[in-house]
């Protein structure tokens, strides 16, 4: 196992992408066991410099969160998401796997071919499976690029409700009128699910 944890790591080091367990057991030896040397090589980098990360279905290793600074530079970004990229990401992410139809429902407006052009290109989103509706419409859902680039496992690491508005990044107070129980009404607690409420079943 000492010397398949080696041929796990030589991999990993020497791979830019994340690896999957497949393609781990496709370059090692037959008979390899390539998902326990990956628990033992995990236990071996933890509070480490570099970690052993999973991210969606396959393997990395990572800067360790806390040294991230490190690593900064300042560079001028010559190309930044417009507020529609960022929505229809934003919506895809928490929602997947959605249509473009069910988008723009949620937006309120018409999802333009250039934004989601825009994302497939950058690779953050992609194709998924076609919905057993009239018409059968594809779906979109996000990548293991978008999972990677984030620092998730999956997408239900995507911060919550409580933590998006403790970032200051949703309003605290409902729309006007929106939510106010009636005269009759009992005002209702605010729900403390966090993440999963964000999610569809």
């Amino acid at each position: 196992m000492g010397e398949q944890e080696r041929m796990v790591e030589a991999i990993l080091f020497a791979t830019a992408e994340p690896i999957s367990l497949r393609d781990l057991a496709a370059r090692m030896p037959h008979g390899s066991d390539p998902a326990e040397a990956l628990v033992h090589l995990r236990k071996r980098y933890e509070g480490r410099g570099v970690n052993l990360c999973k991210i969606g279905d396959a393997w990395a290793m990572r800067t360790a969160t806390d040294l991230g600074f490190l690593m900064q530079r300042e560079t001028v970004e010559t190309r930044k998401l417009s507020r529609a990229a960022i929505e229809t990401l934003a919506i895809i992410a928490y929602h997947q796997p959605v249509t473009r139809a069910e988008i723009e429902e949620i937006r309120g407006v018409s999802v333009s071919r250039g934004t989601v052009d825009q994302l497939l290109e950058m690779e953050w989103i992609r194709f998924g499976r076609r919905k057993m509706t009239p018409g059968r419409p594809v779906t979109f859902v996000v990548t293991q690029g978008f999972l990677d680039h984030f620092g998730l496992e999956n997408a239900r690491d995507l911060p919550g409700l409580k933590e998006l508005r403790a970032a200051g990044l949703l309003e605290n107070r409902p729309p006007p009128g929106a939510g106010l129980p009636g005269p009759d009404e009992e005002p209702e607690e605010e729900s403390t699910e966090g993440q999963s409420e964000l999610f569809e079943d």
